[in-house]
């Protein structure tokens, strides 16, 4: 017997799905209830189906709803259905793929995937074979509705169809969605394209053994009248491009004219996609030998595309007319934070504007000059225009091209940098504001010149801006003010007061979504001057403000991330300026890790309960806290011996996150510089942790991991004795490994160097395994402290294992000559050592030796160390 629903239990789900559908917040709270008690009943999600697939009476949203609820239980207890009740669903799906309506045949498909991403496709064999039988229906909408569910089911488990689990059910469904690019109903065609599409990147080998015939089909498709297909056909081009260029090369001028063609698309959805190609093709070696016949029709197509258009304009209404900044900020104004990147985002807003944008800026970048004769002549002529859109176009334009154009851009600066900084005054926010953004993109050139020629008028119009009454222009003046400071770095020390007084203002009149932004010109800004912001008058007038948003924020609210970056900024600069300040900020950030320990916890232990935490907080804490042991140095000693940080850090330490782990390190480095009576008694705990993270697939990790154990060795001395074993074969491990970043190399080798000095007879036995990669990684950093430890104990080695240095003994010399100018006790030794190695071998053998070294190695030998 089928089932049938009880007539009435069918009113009580009916009654149900009509509450749902209420605005009323308190009948919405009695749905989710009712929903509840429902779910204890295992026929309830045969009542759903039934209204979706039976029930032709009901409205389409209330039937649509049935079938989502019932999605939404399929993910969350479809294990837990009866066999029959799994069986009645999976057949009236089926059986009604190709209801007339459109949105019930969704809905259908919606609920198949979901119960095919179950792991069902193993277990409901039959789901593919039928899906595919019924493409070939004389009916319309079971062929639509079969297709949407294929496409649904291709999206969500592209990885699966390829694999053996399924038996390669590719095999039969590729050839035969290429059938259907030549279906008379476009939205066949297109859905049949969105299948295979789902295939490129995998490079599923079901589709590359029908390559050439997906290519052609493609080409036939390139003329399709329905928008929805050309988009399809583009976005197959674009993922072509990155796996299979190799197919492509034979037809790839007339792509480019088909290309050039969609890129100027009317439907801008198409638009878009055509727009991608030219990223991708700047990525591929062919770029530059394929496109540069190309270059003087598709430049002024992709600037005729950074226009905003009429669309675009009434969408950012708010931000074209000129007052906003009383309006408070919704929430969704507020982009989600990454950490600690602050990338100089473009501040053009339409869609299509910011992909060509993108095009230019990467093509500028392959063609660099070349590409300025087709620019140059539509520049004039946009930059000057009286229409704001294409002046603002312009602009964008100019910025755009910035890097990969500077050197030709040069001769033309001059006159443009005072015509953009003129701009910032423009009537129109919209070209004020990416005024501001092409002007941070020629902050080099700005600074490289006079003081008074460009960088004062940029910079009292952009502070200027920075109190600009839109907040769109606050935004992007305040972005590009922290691009100038990293520019300028001290050459800003003679407007500080100016600066802060501006900053400072600032901090009343902005929104929530500008503060974030501000706080990061501020603590740019402290990382510019450094210590020249050690003056009272600028503390006096930069701290209170802070403080008083210190203390304003509560401990789980996430805006204290960015105030704590920018404090970490500006106690590294202001050192003991900072002392009045740093108890409460030392006690919070103490406060917060611990909370944060706390929680990760609980919720290791109940993980039903609680909730896990947010580990920013952690992070942020304690990269404030390194800011403080680096500013304060031994004056944090007092701050230390009063909490129990140490026991923290050991817990940090071991933190599953990376990032975590990151933070620690760097704050055991700075707090062993800065007070290591109370790191010494956790060493025999800590070095261990240590030796563990001295792992390369954490790069940052392991840096940190490196240096804490560099710092550590300088104060223990030789104390350090029982622990070289446990760190010594990871890094020599790491020094020798291909592709290591540099600076991991850079650290790699000062830790080795510094262990040397502290432990030479454990470490010197080693010599010959490191001595090459160690002198090639530090020949090429600036004369420093941590340099000069690190030679001293390469010095101190090759006295105690003068035969571990002797084959790669050119190394050392190239490395010694890269010293500008060593200690005199450091020259001294160096000499010793070259003068010791020449003596042993004798004059002419000696002679035979340094026939091999380069003119300017040898001139430096012999003019410091007379050898």
């Amino acid at each position: 017997m089928e089932w049938q629903p009880d007539e009435q239990g069918l009113q009580q789900v009916l009654q149900l799905l009509k509450d749902s559908q209420s605005p009323n917040t308190v009948t919405q709270r009695a749905v989710q209830q009712k929903l509840e008690q429902l779910n204890q009943f295992p026929d309830f999600n045969n009542y759903l189906i039934f209204v979706l697939t039976r029930l032709k009476t009901e409205d389409e949203p209330t039937r649509s709803l049935s079938g989502l609820i019932l999605k939404n239980n399929v993910k969350a207890h479809y294990q837990n259905f009866p066999p029959t009740v799994a069986e009645f669903i999976k057949q009236e799906c089926l059986n009604n793929i190709g209801d007339p309506s459109p949105l019930i045949r969704a809905t259908i498909g919606i609920l198949i995937t979901t119960i095919a991403s179950k792991g069902e496709l193993q277990t409901w064999p039959e789901l593919l074979p039928q899906l595919c039988n019924l493409l070939n229906s004389e009916d319309y909408n079971t062929c639509e509705g079969s297709f949407g569910a294929l496409q649904k089911i291709c999206e969500d488990s592209s990885e699966l169809l390829d694999s053996d689990a399924l038996n390669r059910p590719l095999n039969i469904m590729i050839p035969k969605f290429l059938q259907f690019f030549k279906h008379c109903s476009p939205k066949i065609r297109s859905h049949a394209i969105a299948c295979v599409n789902q295939f490129i990147i995998g490079r599923a080998q079901a589709l590359m053994d029908n390559i050439d015939t997906f290519i052609e089909s493609l080409f036939a498709l390139a003329a399709d009248e329905d928008s929805e297909v050309r988009k399809n056909v583009c976005r197959a081009l674009v993922m072509l491009l990155e796996v299979r260029v190799d197919r492509l090369i034979p037809h790839m001028h007339s792509i480019i004219q088909y290309m050039l063609q969609r890129t100027q698309d009317p439907d801008e959805n198409v638009a878009l996609e055509a727009c991608e190609f030219w990223l991708t093709l700047a990525e591929q070696p062919i770029c530059k030998e394929s496109l540069s016949g190309h270059l003087a029709q598709l430049t002024p197509i992709l600037v005729n595309g950074m226009k905003y258009s009429e669309i675009d304009i009434i969408l950012l209404k708010g931000d074209v007319e000129e007052e906003d900044e009383a309006v408070p900020d919704s929430d969704q104004d507020i982009k989600p934070r990454f950490h600690k990147s602050r990338t100089v985002t473009l501040q053009h807003e339409g869609a299509e504007g910011k992909c060509s944008a993108a095009a230019l800026d990467v093509l500028a970048n392959v063609f660099r000059d070349d590409l300025l004769p087709h620019l140059l002549p539509l520049l004039k002529g946009l930059l000057f225009h009286p229409d704001w859109v294409i002046k603002e176009s312009g602009i964008l334009v100019l910025g755009a091209i910035a890097e990969g154009c500077m050197q030709g851009m040069v001769a033309y600066l001059p006159e443009l940098i005072p015509h953009l900084i003129a701009c910032l005054c423009e009537k129109k926010a919209l070209v004020r504001s990416i005024a501001c953004w092409t002007l941070s993109r020629y902050a080099h050139w700005v600074v490289s010149q006079p003081p008074d020629s460009y960088l004062k008028p940029l910079m009292t119009e952009l502070l200027k801006r920075i109190l600009d009454s839109n907040k769109r222009v606050q935004e992007a003046a305040c972005s590009a003010f922290a691009t100038l400071e990293e520019e300028a770095c001290t050459e800003l020390v003679p407007y500080l007061s100016f600066i802060l007084d501006t900053l400072v203002f600032a901090f009343g009149k902005y929104q929530h979504k500008n503060l974030l932004i501000l706080y990061d010109a501020i603590g740019t800004l402290a990382d510019s001057v450094g210590h020249h912001l050690n003056q009272p008058e600028y503390i006096q007038k930069l701290m209170p403000p802070l403080i008083a948003k210190w203390n304003e924020l509560k401990d789980e609210d996430k805006d204290l991330f960015p105030l704590l970056e920018c404090l970490s900024s500006v106690a590294t600069a202001l050192q003991s300026g900072f002392l009045p300040y740093c108890e409460p900020v030392y006690q919070r950030c103490v406060t917060l890790v611990q909370k944060t320990l706390a929680q990760a916890m609980m919720y290791n232990q109940h993980p039903d309960q609680y909730e896990a935490p947010d580990k920013d907080f952690m992070i942020v804490a304690l990269d404030l806290l390194s800011g403080l042991a680096e500013g304060l140095g031994a004056s944090v000693e007092q701050l230390v011996s009063r909490s129990n940080i140490m026991t923290l850090l050991f817990q940090c330490m071991q933190d599953t996150m990376p990032e975590v782990r990151q933070s620690s390190f760097a704050l055991l480095g700075d707090l062993t510089k800065a007070c290591f009576l109370h790191v010494k008694p956790c060493i025999a705990e800590f070095m261990p942790i240590l030796g563990l993270n001295l792992n390369p697939e954490f790069i940052s990790v392991c840096n940190n991991a490196t240096w804490a154990i560099g710092e550590i060795a300088m104060q223990m001395g030789a104390e350090m004795q029982p622990y070289v074993g446990v760190v010594l074969p990871n890094l020599v491990e790491i020094i020798n490994r291909p592709n290591t970043p540099k600076t991991l190399l850079e650290n790699t080798a000062i830790t080795i160097g510094r262990l040397g000095y502290v432990c030479p007879q454990e470490v010197a036995p080693q010599l010959q395994q490191f001595i090459r990669p160690w002198c090639t990684s530090l020949r090429n950093i600036r004369d420093n402290e941590e340099k000069d430890s690190a030679f001293r104990g390469i010095c101190v080695m090759i006295g105690v294992n003068p035969a571990g240095v002797v084959q790669d003994f050119i190394f050392f010399c190239d490395a010694v000559a890269s010293w500008v100018n060593p200690k005199d006790d450091l020259r001294d030794m160096f000499y010793k050592i070259l003068h010791g190695f020449k003596d042993q071998v004798g004059e002419e053998n000696w002679q035979q030796f340094s026939e091999q070294f380069p003119p300017l190695l040898k001139e430096r030998l012999s003019a410091c160390y007379g050898v």
